[in-house]
Parts: structure tokens; sequence; C-alpha cells
């Protein structure tokens, strides 16, 4: 007897034997996945059977029959899932004797505690129901007679099957159109950092609505993977319900470690992957087999007219269009000429590719595993040709993705590319990020193809922005692997030494711009020097400013701005002047503005604090409307300590996220013939919601700051402590580094830390006590990830020792431990 069966009968067919069954057979480490699955659904078969036999017989009721439908239907029980069950019933028996059946079925299940989703019908009503309800025909496709009345079971099995397949033409649009709903509200399941495996798209419910679709006789779904792939996500939501104890498809952050080791994977990112390929293999199968029933429908609708018009005669052959050589267009697809030779011609798997894309068309899926099969591996370097044909590809702009992904699905990318493999279906935790590792690249490609006027090699930018993140999975900094592996990779391809070099440059400092012009203060020299000096010509800057649009655009919304984009423009404009060798001159002091000396003047005149608020001019967004740079606020005061984080708390406390900060120190002379020492504080703010404050309130909470009256250390206390956290994910220490040679005006500290409330405040504490002075700030804010970079000097204007600024940097970081 094994640990599955029960001990007696009695034991068997009573709910306290099934639970304890039930609950050795989940506890089985030894069976897990189908086997488990199949198991479970034939112990609650026989369970269920004995309940229906006895309370059949105590209500009296013949002609009856217990039906699993749904997932228990398919024998696909979780741990967690409801049970989906129909009484059948001829309707022969009085209606109170039907309905003290059902009791004596269902109250022992909810008993036991166990989700029950049931429904009493006759076979006629059962029709009836489908035909008005399509989640309800669904289910009814997966009908299994559990006990009872087994002929009635398979009469209305054979009725709701002929239903679906004569009601096609009008069910499977509605289908269609019900999944791409879903899809709207759930997102892809393989792009998702907390994916629904029943929901998304790419899940369980869109590999049933498959089955369905095969059901129909209308298509049929690719078959390569997808059984393979049902029951990855099926394996997942078993270990889910597990680990949790709940009935859940949500694979939530805080699950996943535990459900990779019960699936014996070696990580979340190694669950995540496994989920992400496995959603990936649904969802081509998704688009392949609506694409496959939309043009069988339509042939269908077209058919009658056909033959009417030529009197009942043979419709035409297909027209076949041709794209290139070798490749044509029939039915609205890309397939491959009839004298086309793939064994013969290697380059023919990229050349439609880039038709396909070229045309917007999709790629044939039985061409795509016909050219898997059969198509001759190319030459290594590759021929020009080849090259050519992938950059036509890169820049088709959005019509890329889909072509891609097909050829992605048969593995013919990592074919081209071996080493695409390792980023292939890769997570990315970062939840700036949209997509996966390799769809990312994708994306960039696509961003990088609306860039191509405005450098001189688009080749070289539609490559770079492919591989920019290549070195993701490989151990240490991503840019310096990738570095590596771009230039085997761009060798391969085909380009000469040069080309190589440029896209390495290219790869190895893809977020130079971008980090140098967030963080770092443009007004010094050392700074463009630096990028100068990384970049090397002109021509490489030109690819690398539009490279770095292109792979902000396709990180997310969070990565790029009006703002970002002025700030990277403003670099490479100083960088493209030191390149044409008119080096900058070390800076003087900047003269402040009319605006700031009237402010300077107006603060020195009341020895109080004064501030100006002014938008900035405004400048199209993308989408035609306009986008405001942010905010500036002006502060002058006389100079005192505690000024930074005073500021910085007030502004946090009126919720306004600082963008930029720069701080002067500035001399004005007195009626006595004296200079005063004032303090300028420009910033650029922006409200985290809502309109922006009163410039008067500001000023009233910064004079309570200074002078004691406001504990902003308390109210920002009390503002954290109900700050919203994503339950059970424990952010990443602080981190608080010395840049090394990053000024020759300044000790620049930079801090990256997790994204609250009155972080630059605390910074600002954390200086002032340790006696420094702040020359200017620079903040950039990704998601919940803050890069705040400050420069700062000792008491007389001068760089800190290394030994002090290694002592500064531990004190930050104990600060906002």
């Amino acid at each position: 007897m094994t640990s599955t069966e029960v001990t007696t009968e009695s034991e068997d067919s009573g709910p306290s034997g099934y639970a304890a069954a039930r609950l050795r057979l989940l506890q089985e480490k030894a069976q897990s996945g189908p086997p488990r699955r199949a198991a479970l659904a034939s112990l609650t078969d026989e369970w269920l059977t004995a309940l229906f036999t006895a309370a059949a017989e105590q209500a009296g009721v013949r002609g009856a029959a217990l039906v699993a439908v749904g997932g228990y239907g398919r024998g696909e029980l979780s741990p967690r899932s409801d049970l989906d069950l129909l009484l059948l019933h001829d309707g022969s028996a009085d209606a109170g004797a039907v309905a003290a059946l059902a009791d004596r079925v269902w109250y022992p299940v909810w008993d036991l505690g166990l989700a029950l989703d049931h429904s009493v019908r006759t076979p006629a009503e059962a029709r009836k129901t489908a035909g008005e309800d399509l989640k309800v025909q669904l289910g009814l496709l997966d009908a299994r007679p559990v006990a009872g009345d087994l002929g009635l079971v398979a009469s209305l099995r054979t009725a709701i099957l002929a239903d679906w397949r004569n009601l096609a033409p009008k069910r499977l649009p509605a289908l269609d159109e019900l999944c791409r709903e879903r899809a709207e509200r759930q997102g892809e399941l393989q792009f998702l950092l907390e994916p629904d495996l029943k929901e998304a798209r790419g899940g369980l419910r869109d590999a049933t609505a498959l089955r369905a679709v095969a059901a129909s006789w209308v298509a049929d779904a690719p078959r390569e993977g997808l059984a393979e792939a049902r029951r990855v996500l099926l394996d997942a939501r078993d270990a889910l319900h597990l680990t949790t104890g709940r009935a859940t498809d949500r694979l939530a952050l805080q699950e996943q470690d535990q459900v990779a080791a019960s699936l014996g994977l070696l990580d979340a990112d190694a669950l995540l992957r496994q989920v992400y390929e496995a959603a990936r293999t649904v969802s081509y199968a998704t688009d392949v087999t609506w694409r496959e029933v939309n043009r069988v429908l339509r042939a269908r609708s077209v058919r009658p007219r056909l033959r009417a018009m030529l009197g009942g005669g043979r419709a035409p052959a297909t027209d076949r269009t041709p794209l290139a050589d070798g490749v044509v267009e029939a039915d609205g697809e890309v397939v491959l000429a009839r004298t086309a030779r793939p064994e013969r011609d290697p380059v023919l798997v990229l050349r439609a590719a880039a038709a396909a894309a070229q045309s917007e068309l999709p790629l044939s899926r039985h061409v795509v595993r016909h050219l898997a099969t059969a198509a001759k591996p190319l030459p290594v370097p590759w021929p020009a040709e080849a090259r050519e044909e992938l950059v036509t590809l890169l820049g088709a702009g959005e019509a890329t993705v889909p072509v891609w992904e097909a050829l992605e699905a048969e593995g013919l990318i990592t074919r081209l590319l071996p080493d695409w493999e390792r980023v292939h279906c890769r997570p990315q935790r970062n939840p700036v990020h949209t997509w996966t590792v390799d769809r990312h690249l994708v994306e960039a490609a696509v961003r990088a193809s609306s860039l191509t006027r405005r450098v001189g090699r688009p080749d070289l930018l539609l490559v770079a922005a492919l591989l920019h993140d290549i070195g993701k999975g490989w151990p240490g900094d991503h840019s310096v692997a990738g570095e590596v592996i771009a230039r085997d990779m761009a060798a391969r391809i085909g380009f000469d030494q040069h080309d190589v070099g440029v896209i390495a440059t290219l790869v190895r400092h893809h977020l130079l711009l971008i980090e140098t012009a967030t963080r770092r203060d443009l007004d010094d020299p050392a700074t463009v020097r630096s990028v100068a000096t990384a970049v090397g010509s002109a021509a490489t800057l030109e690819l690398l400013h539009a490279l770095t649009e292109a792979d902000a655009l396709a990180t997310g919304p969070a990565a790029w701005s009006t703002w970002r984009a002025s700030l990277v423009a403003d670099l490479v404009k100083r960088v493209a002047a030191v390149l044409a060798g008119e080096a900058p001159d070390e800076p003087e002091p900047a003269a402040p503005s009319a605006e700031q000396e009237r402010l300077a003047i107006e603060a020195l005149r009341t020895g109080e604090p004064v501030l100006a608020l002014h938008a900035q001019a405004e400048t199209p967004h993308e989408d035609g409307g306009p986008e405001p740079v942010g905010v500036e606020l002006l502060i002058a005061l006389p100079d005192r300590p505690g000024v930074l984080p005073a500021a910085a708390g007030v502004l946090a406390l009126h919720r306004l996220t600082v963008r930029a900060a720069d701080l002067r120190a500035v001399e004005l002379p007195t009626e006595l013939g004296e200079t005063a020492d004032l303090l300028l504080l420009s910033w650029r703010v922006a409200a985290e919601y809502g309109s922006l404050p009163q410039a008067a309130r500001l000023r009233a909470d910064l004079v309570r700051a200074l002078d004691g009256s406001l504990d902003i250390r308390a109210r920002l206390a009390e503002r954290e402590a109900a700050y919203p956290r994503r339950r059970g994910v424990k952010a990443p220490p602080p981190r608080v580094t010395v840049a090394a040679a990053g000024s020759q005006l300044a000790t620049v500290i930079e801090v990256r830390a997790q994204d609250a409330p009155g972080l630059l405040h605390r910074i600002g504490r954390a200086l002032e006590q340790s006696a420094v002075r702040v020359r200017s700030a620079h903040v950039s804010t990704l998601g919940a990830n803050a890069v705040d970079t400050v420069y700062v000097t000792d008491a007389e204007g001068d760089p800190l020792s290394a030994e002090r600024a290694a002592e500064l940097a531990r004190e930050i970081e104990k600060a906002l431990g």
C-alpha cells in the first residue's frame, strides 16, 4: 500500500479519510508535477464518487451524474485549486430530490474548506447557458464524468462540442477579444516581476484557450514545446500553492526564492527565467494560432462570394508577391519562393526576416521551422550581405519585434548569435525596467531606428543598441563584460577592426553620458575632459548620444524625460567642443543673475530667507504635448550652518522632489562699507503630486526650520513610518563612495540609496555635522533608487584629503543606515 492509499474502505469514503490521504499526497516530496496532479484528481474522484453514490441513493435520484469541468476536468488539480463541478440530471427526478442530492455532495466539500464552483443543470439547460456564456462553454469543453450516468455526460459532451464547432465563426472572435482584454489588464507574463501565472498573457488561461481553438477544428496551435510550457507553469503554481498555503496564482517577489527551492532551482532568477521561457512559448503559439484562425475565418467568409462570382468554379490561386531573393508574400504572410534553397543559401534566414520586418508582415511559422531545420549556417565572419540584412531587420522599427520573436521561438537567434543565450529571458530586478534583458535590447534597437538620421553610421548605432547590455548575466560590471562580448560579436557579424572598436566603445560607455549628466558638475572641466577621453572622437560621441536616448526610452517611462535630455545634450555640446580642440578654461565663479542678486540684496536687508518660484519653459514632448522641464526654486539667505538640511527637509515636507541643487556663497557690501556672506541656493524641483506650494509657505517653514521651532526630523520620521513599502521586499543598504578623480575643484561623494522622503535632508545633516562645505549637489532618481552626488570642500574651499574623504563617506553611510 502506498502512502496515498487509505487503510480502510470506510475511511476512504469519509471526509477525514480523504483529507488525510490528500495531506499525505501533498507532503510526499518524491511525487510532484503531473503525477501528483493526476493522483490528486484521482483521489478526489474516488471520494466524490463515494459521496455522490451514497447521496443519490439516499435522495432517490436516478439519471444524474457528477461532472468535473475546467481544470479539474482536465485532471490539472493543483493543491489549492477550486473544484469545478456540475451536477447533471435528466430532469426526471423531483426538484426537491435533486436539491437534496446536491446538498449531500456540496456540503462535505465545503466542510473540508475546499473552494467549490458548482452548478446544477439538465443537458438542455447546460447547452443554453453555454450558448449565452462563453466562459461556461469553455469549461464544458473539458467536461469529464466523475460518477453517475456516463451516457448522460457523453451525450452532453457531444452536443457541446458540436455547438462549439458550429458556432466557431462567432465564438472564436469573441474568445480572441476576451484574451486580448485580459492581456491588457494583466500584462505579459514573460516581462512581469510578479506575474500572474494564470491570467497574464502567455499564462495558463491562454494555454487553455489554445485547446479550445483546437477543439473547434478551425486551426491548431503549434504543439512543439506547448505541453512542456504548460507543465512548467502548472508546476510553478503547485509550488506556489504549497509555499503560501493559499489559492494564489500571483508569483510575488517574497515567495519566489521558496518556490524556486521547492522546484529544485538555483534561485528566484532561475525560476523567473524558466517561467518566462514557458510564457514566451505560449505567447508565440497564441499569436500564430489566432493569425491562422483569422485567416481561415476570413477565407470562409470570402469563399461563397467568390463561388457565386465564378459560377461555382474553383477559387483563384493565392497571389505570391516577390519581396526579396527567395522570399515572397502569400496570403498575408512571408514565405519562401518555390525556387528558394535554404540548404544552399546561408543568408536566407536574415533576408526573409528583413523582408518581413520591412513589409510589416509576419513570418510564416512553417517557414521559420523549415529554416531552423534546413538553413545552412552562416560562415564566420558573416558575409557583407548577411550583415546588411541584419541592419535592415534592426532598422525596421516596431515591425522588428514580432519577426525577432518568431526567430527566437525556433532557436535561430542563438544560432546566429550564440552569446544571445546568456540574456535570453533574463529577468531584470530593477522595477524601472519594463522588459527582460533580451527584449530590452530589441526595444533599444527599435528606438534607435528612429534616431538613425542623426548619425553618420546608422549601422553601428543599431548594432550597438542590440548589444549594449549583452554583458548582463556575466559576473562583474555588465558594461565591462559587455565590451569584450560585443567586440567578439561585432567581429563575428563581419565589421572591420575600426568598426568593431567603435561598437565595443559604445557598449563599454553606454551609461557614461546619462550618469555624468545627472550626477556630475558639468561646469567642472575635469568632468568634461574625462568624458571626452573615454569617447575619443566626435563621430563616436554622436553615436553615443543617440544610443543613450534609445537605451533610456527602451528602459521605461522613468528613465527619460525632457529634463534628462536637456542635461545630456548640454554635456554632449561641451564634450564636442573639447574634442574639437576647444578645451574649456578653468571656470571662474559665475556672477549671480539679476534675479539672484535681487534676492540676495533683499535677504541682506531683512536678515531672513527670501524665496522665488519660477516654472521653467515648456518644450514639446514626443507625443506632441508640452512637458515642463521643472520648476526653479531660488533661495537667498545669510550664510549660516544647517542651510542644506533645513532647505531639503522643508522641500521634503511639502512633497517636492529635488532634481538638481546648486549652492553658492556670495559677498555683498553692507551700508557700513563692510561685506556680508550670503548663500544662494538654486534648486530644480517638481511636485510629487498635486500643485506646487506657495513660496510664502515654503519661506515660513524654512524660517522655522532654521530657528529650531520646526522639528523636521520628527515630521519626516512620521512621514517615513507611513511611507508605503512592498511587503517582504527589503531594500539593499545604502552605499556611499568617493568618486576617483572626479574633480580638481572638490571631492565628489556619491550616495546610492533607497529613495524616501527626506533622503537629501539626512545627507545634508551628515555633511553639516562633518564640518564640510557643499559646493553643489546633483540628484538622480530612477524608480525606488536614488543616486545623489555632492561636491564638497573643506572650510578653506579645497578638496578633502583621501583619508578625510573616505571617513566622510563612512559617516554619511552610517547616518543613512
